[in-house]
């Protein structure tokens, strides 16, 4: 081998596994993509299915992604043949996509060897690929993974086997009855025994979580449990969200159970949100959604949307279409072409004649949630959608249907005051017209919950700033990137850089390329990447004199 093949060898190549379905390999996407631009001369392979992976990048603006981050694509696991039962379609593709995962990244990731000439040097994998654990210990390479849900999720996960207990003891004793003198039902008893979560309740947790001795239990559950044993393996825990909008009790229980634990903000997020093009088709909005929302009055529409693969029952879809068309209220939903035969008969054909209602496949979200007709968001609560809305101050119905969604809709209704849960968790068509009338009425209730929106946009908008706990100055993140550099053989002139900057807080350069400085990039790196040499150490220590 010669010296050149020997070097590109050993040149840093970042391996990225996606976990291809709801909003997760969009938030990995948006890492990745600022990762590779903090660090040009490492190599990024986004591994992922070849259907999310034309989606991602054909989406994105290919003019302004990284040269360095490519997109390699991953078998889906999905037999030739194979017929969905369309009922069960989108889980059935997961449990399949999870089955053949680890053979199906291993083999993807050899091609990428071989088409690079670079060994995989770090991995960086979704949290639901578990396997990834035991393929960086074969490989023999750091491994951190980028947790997507909601912190507190984290942490049911990670307690599973207490909370389980408890559960059993308290429905146990009173035969499913109540709990104490006061009446409380076994599933609305507080999880106040773990740091955090009392605000928690057991009915807030997915019911594979409650009965995961369940033979029954999905694969995609099966790998949450297992993530008790094999996520504090990890050289850090990247996670999606601001450290800020969380308590200092879940958040330090939370550093306590593994090595290192990271607020890196939430990538997927535009801040500001961005500003709704000029009314006229684009190919951002295919579908002529903003021009139809200029046509409304501020805080009038109620845009609905339940994320790419959370669906509803039947019964439930009718009961919600009944009551939007009897309350008048006007509506932008999007909605899959194949479950438009749910809706009741003629209320597409009523509601768009009348231009009360407005149905798409696809919507330009956080475009519409920043558009100010909208005034209320009928959602999921998928962690990603909610910060959406809350930094377009909009206020939400909650409708919980997997996942972390019910501990997500707790916080908006009890915590954070900024919507409501649909009476019962359900839609009915009497449930949903109160929830309307208290989100979008004219009362000193709606007046709060928009104060508290407004308030809470702020803390996000300054967790997100050049001075929250996401952020550090540029200079330290060139730092830390010549030091990947240099410990892969590479040489930077930092110094330069350095000496180019004022130092001051004040100075308007140094608060423009603070803006500029990839956070996530910093944190990442600095905690999880190569240990420098000692030589490495005493280079570095002459770039920390400088600054």
């Amino acid at each position: 081998m010669s010296m050149n093949q020997r070097q590109s060898a050993t040149d840093p190549h970042v391996a990225v596994l996606a976990f291809p379905f709801t909003c997760h390999p969009w938030s990995l996407f948006n890492l990745a993509c600022k990762l590779a631009s903090a660090a040009p001369q490492v190599r990024f392979s986004f591994f992922n299915t070849s259907k999310s992976n034309r989606r991602l990048f054909s989406t994105s603006q290919l003019a302004e992604l990284p040269d360095n981050l490519k997109a390699c694509d991953v078998a889906n696991g999905v037999p030739e043949g194979h017929v969905f039962t369309p009922a069960h379609a989108d889980l059935d593709e997961m449990e399949l996509f999870l089955k053949a995962a680890p053979e199906s990244f291993g083999k993807a990731m050899d091609i990428a060897v071989a088409e690079t000439g670079r060994n995989i040097t770090f991995l960086l994998t979704d949290a639901l690929l578990v396997f990834s654990c035991q393929m960086a210990e074969k490989m023999h390479v750091k491994w951190v993974t980028f947790w997507v849900p909601a912190p507190y999720f984290l942490s049911a996960v990670i307690y599973t086997d207490l909370i389980l207990k408890a559960y059993g003891n308290v429905c146990g004793i009173n035969g499913g009855g109540v709990v104490g003198l006061g009446g409380i039902k076994p599933i609305e008893k507080t999880l106040d025994f773990i740091p955090g979560l009392s605000a928690m309740r057991f009915c807030e947790l997915p019911d594979d979580l409650l009965q995961s001795d369940d033979p029954n239990s999905s694969l995609v559950f099966n790998n949450m449990l297992r993530m008790c044993e094999v996520l504090p393996q990890a050289s850090a825990i990247v996670m999606n969200s601001f450290q800020e909008l969380n308590s200092t009790l879940l958040t330090n229980d939370l550093k306590s159970k593994f090595q290192d634990l990271l607020y890196l903000g939430i990538p997927t997020l535009t801040l500001p949100p961005t500003p709704p093009p000029p009314p006229s088709p684009s190919h951002s909005d295919a579908t002529g959604c903003l021009p139809w929302l200029e046509q409304k009055k501020p805080s009038s529409v109620a845009y609905i949307s339940f994320g790419t693969l959370a669906s509803l029952p039947p019964n439930e879809f009718v009961a919600l279409a009944e009551a939007l068309e009897m309350s008048g209220v006007p509506f932008l939903w999007s909605l899959r072409d194949d479950l438009k035969q749910l809706l009741p008969d003629g209320f597409v054909q009523r509601t768009s004649a009348s231009m009360q209602g407005k149905i798409v496949p696809w919507t330009p979200q956080s475009q519409v949630l920043a558009h100010s007709a909208v005034g209320v968001y009928v959602t999921h609560c998928g962690y990603n959608s909610v910060f959406e809305s809350i930094v377009g101050e909009v206020l939400m119905i909650c409708r919980p249907i997997w996942v972390d969604n019910g501990m997500t809709g707790r916080m908006v209704e009890e915590v954070w005051g900024i919507g409501v849960i649909v009476e019962g968790g359900v839609f009915t068509k009497n449930g949903m017209l109160k929830s309307l009338e208290l989100v979008m009425g004219e009362h000193e209730g709606v007046r709060r919950m928009r104060e508290k929106v407004r308030g809470l946009k702020e803390i996000v908008v300054k967790a997100a700033g050049p001075y929250g706990m996401a952020s550090k100055a540029v200079i330290s993140c060139e730092i830390e990137l010549s030091r990947v550099l240099i410990s892969c053989g590479r040489h930077v002139r930092l110094k330069t850089a350095l000496q180019c900057v004022d130092k001051s807080e004040n100075s308007l350069e140094f608060r423009s390329r603070q803006r500029k400085a990839e956070c996530l990039s910093l944190q990442f790196l600095q905690c999880v990447w190569l240990e420098p040499s000692s030589d490495e150490s005493s280079l570095l220590s002459v770039f920390l004199h400088h600054t």
